[in-house]
């Protein structure tokens, strides 16, 4: 689970647990762009976004003394992310809501995805994937983007999140199988 080495993350960690404010800047380097564009995405707009990103942050300072290692340094910062995420949706009364039967669910997980040839099919296939990806339920699209953007596992997402690792990969299998539709449905995929 854990590597000392000294630029490891839960390494560094500890370190600043132990008051090393150094080793807080190179968590915050290294996770900080990831987790800025997940918590964009999740919140809707860029204000938002900023707004819980920095209560994630302030999370992860205030409760440093309670940082334990069972789980990868990642899987703890999304955690205090997801808490924040919950908070705010909460004060404005968004809550998600799952709308698909297990029944539903497709048999493969794959999402091909085309990788146009210009910057110009580049943005556009951008543009249609993040119109897509508003087309999502919250719960759907929290789970893609942990998985896309953060690069976490189903069980790492599954612990953030609170769900099952079952829960975690039918959100996921949804939002592929929906993404995917919407995507052609643009003629992204053809």
């Amino acid at each position: 689970m854990r590597n000392d080495g000294p630029d490891h993350d839960e390494t560094l960690m500890l370190a600043y647990q132990a008051g090393d404010a150094g080793a807080f800047d190179t968590l915050y380097q290294r996770h900080r762009g990831r987790l800025f564009r997940f918590l964009v995405r999740e919140a809707g707009s860029h204000e938002a976004g900023e707004e819980i990103y920095q209560e994630a942050w302030l999370r992860l300072i205030r409760h440093r003394e309670e940082y334990r290692v069972e789980a990868r340094f990642s899987t703890y910062l999304y955690r205090l992310a997801h808490s924040a995420l919950i908070d705010h949706l909460r004060k404005r009364g968004r809550l998600w809501k799952h709308e698909e039967t297990v029944e539903e669910l497709p048999d493969d997980i794959a999402c091909p995805l085309p990788g146009p040839e210009t910057a110009w099919g580049q943005r556009l296939t951008a543009q249609a994937l993040s119109d897509c990806l508003q087309t999502l339920p919250e719960e759907q699209r929290e789970v893609f983007l942990l998985r896309e953007e953060a690069e976490l596992s189903l069980a790492d997402i599954a612990e953030i999140t609170g769900a099952g690792l079952e829960a975690a990969k039918s959100r996921l299998r949804y939002a592929l199988k929906k993404l995917r539709l919407c995507l052609e449905a643009r003629e992204v995929l053809t």
